[in-house]
């Protein structure tokens, strides 16, 4: 920062020396904000009285010392990360059991957009012990969210009001069920009534172009139908026999369809013999699957030591660690979950369940292999349990990387392209079947100018990237064969080379299909910025490969510009550095609590920035911790709505004109704009003009509006200016990964609008990305050592 704009910091805002700099009080959410100047301020001047309105022009330059007077309100309502998840943020750092404790507590919600996330579930009283619910799925808290927005729209225009929900006429335990599912949908505490205590236990024995591919059609930009869910929908029979059994277990029917879609044709016979399977359903916890066994069951259930019950709770755990981003989990941490929810004997109930097949276990060196000569010494292994999809998924994704590794045998002189931008990567690739580079946002020119480099000797080439990206397809259309190169008669992809930008958002499952499809002889990329948020999906790819050393890896010294390059970079070695931004390009605008902060945030985006940068307001993308609470996307998105599309949603809350993110699966957040809506459904208009038909059934749970989304859901993609809000809500929400990508999404202009004080470095000084347990690097490492032993 420069002397001058520091003294105008100092003189505009006056504020104590940051680390001695004590939180004021807690502002109550519904503080009244400043009203607004009659005149706006002039651009060049610097007015920063605590009440004055957000401008550009007004906001304190950024400073690592330039701390909001923010209020200490606990976290609220942010989002788990899974991510991704998926997800955002959990709301409060793990206890010191890591992935023990977080899975104990039942943590965790996919934010299905780049992570679309969900509010953490209400906690309620497990056998034994407190019990946190598990956060819902993207398509259940949007469901959640878009009801919240029809009914302030609804109110606003004093409309009609919304129908009376089905169901409202339950009684008994079917009532309580019915509430205890909706408050966990909604983020709220489940009622106490249902939270009955547990059976008595009994000991019991436990159990496009720049593809740089001529040959290669362009993606066709006509109007298509969002994909349908990969499953197929249940019969209509299948749900009506699990309608019978929930009926008979005393549970909401309305559970019916979701239940058949969960567990398949024949979820009814898995409901009656085991009514814990109950867990395999989106928002259902165990005190509840506990609560229904007990009522299909009688006299036969037989208390927390059911071998079913243990082995539904070891499938329900694992599902909750991949949610977190875990492939497998140490035996003992397993264990100690299993223990917490009241299983008699945890280590038998874990080895049952691995025998019947429920999960998977593993063993893992630890430590430098065991040397011949030590006879007497037994090589160390830790124990690792995990579902079936993932464990097999990075099985199949080492053996693809390695089978890369080794057929390519046909190394070309590139010489003569290796100049300039990407040389060394031009160079490496030329003479490598698989290739790591690493590298910021400006490190992106050198993959891509090894795939025009790649072109103009004849290789069919096709650039992938997570999000929609000028010059490249996206990673799910090429794999979904809507975009890229098609695939040959054996169903691999005809080309050359493959590189894939946004490396670490690739989960274990989308990366072993990718690299399965990928021919023999030729050549994968894998290109990324490894501080950024991990994959939404389970597994951390990229940083297993790196770890691994199972190929050449390169790293980009092409350093980002500017003042925002400058923080960026020190954010992602953990300092928060003071920069000089003479023109502006970052500042911080305190805020003392959410209300404040959803105040100064809209003026940002509908007046400050456009006029002091010229950046028009649909170019300025809001990102924040999460999407519940006083300062989430929802509550930012309404207020962004109301401020620069205004009008009754006449299509589920939607109207045209609206900016919306459509996610069609979990780890995917596309930006949209609503164009019309009819009979069919959305019609939504896409990357490049790319038209989207989401049908009418879809809609709640596959599209929200998008002024405002989660760091998750905005990672791959950049804009010209970027509002960054950090409620004081959110403080321990924040990670060093998470300041990282939110802050990188602006190229121009980044604000900061700055509620959490001292939370914002000590984040970036002391919280790092949450670690994942993964195979992937052992598996890697085992088949680089086969091949370095086998003969020439």
């Amino acid at each position: 920062m420069s002397d001058t704009a520091a003294a105008d910091a100092a003189a505009a805002q006056a504020p104590a020396p940051a680390a001695a700099t004590p939180p004021e009080a807690p502002q109550p959410p519904d503080a009244p904000t400043p009203p607004e100047p009659d005149t706006p301020a002039d651009p060049t001047s610097a007015s920063g009285e605590a009440g004055a309105d957000a401008d550009v022009s007004e906001e304190v330059p950024s400073d690592a010392d330039a701390s909001g007077e923010a209020g200490s309100e606990e976290v609220a309502a942010v989002e788990g990360a899974s991510g991704g998840a998926g997800a955002d943020a959990d709301g409060a750092e793990e206890p010191d059991g890591g992935a023990a404790d977080a899975v104990a507590e039942g943590e965790g919600a996919a934010d299905a957009s780049g992570g679309a996330g969900a509010d953490a579930g209400g906690d309620a009283p497990a056998e034994g012990t407190a019990e946190a619910g598990p956060q819902l799925s993207e398509a259940a808290a949007e469901l959640a969210a878009q009801k919240i927005e029809r009914e302030r729209i609804a109110r606003r225009k004093a409309e009609r009001e919304a129908p009376v929900e089905a169901g409202a006429k339950l009684s008994g335990t079917a009532a309580d069920l019915l509430a205890a599912v909706r408050a966990v949908e909604s983020g709220g505490k489940p009622p106490a009534a249902f939270d009955a205590p547990p059976a008595p236990r009994r000991p019991e024995p436990a159990q496009a172009q720049t593809q740089a591919q001529t040959q290669a059609p362009a993606p066709a930009r006509t109007p298509v139908p969002a994909p349908a869910p990969q499953a197929d929908a249940p019969s209509p029979d299948a749900v009506q026999a699990v309608r019978a059994v929930l009926a008979r277990g005393e549970a909401p029917e309305s559970l019916a369809a979701q239940t058949a879609a969960a567990l398949g044709e024949d979820a009814a016979a898995q409901l009656a013999e085991s009514p814990w399977r109950l867990l395999a359903v989106a928002g259902i916890r165990p005190t509840q699957a506990d609560g229904f066994a007990r009522a299909l069951l009688g006299g036969e259930a037989t208390g927390p030591g059911d071998e079913r019950r243990a082995a539904a709770l070891v499938s329900w755990l694992l599902a909750q660690a991949a949610v977190k981003g875990h492939t497998v989990l140490e035996a003992p941490t397993l264990e100690s979950a299993l223990a917490q929810y009241g299983v008699p004997d945890p280590a038998e109930a874990l080895e049952t369940a691995v025998a019947e097949g429920t999960a998977l276990a593993f063993e893992e060196p630890v430590g430098p292999p065991v040397g011949a000569s030590a006879e007497d010494e037994e090589q160390p292994v830790r124990i690792l349990v995990g579902l079936e999809g993932s464990a097999m998924a990075e099985e199949s994704l080492a053996e693809g990387l390695a089978r890369l590794a080794n057929t390519f045998t046909d190394p070309a002189d590139w010489d003569k392209a290796a100049t300039g931008t990407g040389a060394e990567l031009i160079r490496t690739a030329a003479g490598h079947g698989l290739v790591a580079h690493t590298g910021g946002e400006a490190a992106r020119a050198e993959p891509r100018a090894l795939a025009v480099a790649a072109g103009e000797f004849g290789l069919r080439v096709c650039l992938a990237a997570h999000a929609p990206a000028e010059g490249a397809v996206t990673v799910a259309g090429l794999l979904a064969g809507a975009e890229g190169p098609g695939r040959d008669a054996d169903g691999q992809f005809a080309l050359d080379l493959l590189i894939v930008l946004d490396a670490p958002q690739l989960d274990v499952e989308t990366a072993a299909l990718l690299v399965e499809s990928v021919p023999d002889g030729a050549r994968l990329v894998l290109s990324g910025d490894p501080a950024v948020l991990g994959s939404a999906g389970p597994g951390r790819v990229f940083a297993d490969v790196l770890a691994a050393r199972a190929c050449p890896q390169l790293v980009s010294r092409i350093p980002d510009p500017g003042p925002i390059g400058e923080l960026v970079s020190g954010v992602g070695v953990g300092e928060l550095y003071q920069v000089d931004a003479p023109g502006k390009e970052v500042v911080i605008v305190p805020v003392r609590d959410a209300g404040e902060a959803v105040h100064r945030t809209v003026q940002l985006v509908a007046e400050s920035v456009p006029r002091a940068f010229g950046i028009p307001a649909e170019a300025v993308q809001v990102i924040t911790p999460g999407h519940g609470g006083p300062a989430g996307t929802r509550a930012l998105n309404a207020a962004l709505k109301e401020r620069l599309n205004p009008g009754p949603g006449r299509f589920l809350g939607f109207d045209p004109g609206d900016r919306v993110v459509h996610v069609p699966s979990a780890g995917r957040a596309l930006p949209a704009r609503v164009v019309s809506a009819d009979a069919q459904g959305l019609h939504l208009a896409g990357a490049a003009g790319a038209r989207i038909v989401v049908p009418k059934e879809r809609v709640e749970a596959q599209v929200r509006h998008g002024w405002a989304v989660t760091a998750h859901q905005a990672v791959g993609s950049r804009w010209p200016a970027a509002v960054v809000v950090l409620p004081g809500d959110a403080a321990q929400a924040l990670s060093r990964d998470w300041v990282y990508t939110a802050f990188g999404r602006a190229e121009r202009h980044l604000s900061v609008v700055h509620g959490v004080d001292q939370a914002l470095p000590r984040a970036v000084a002391e919280v790092p990305a949450k670690p994942r347990t993964t195979r992937l690097t052992a598996l890697l490492r085992t088949l680089v050592q086969s091949a370095a032993a086998q003969p020439e």
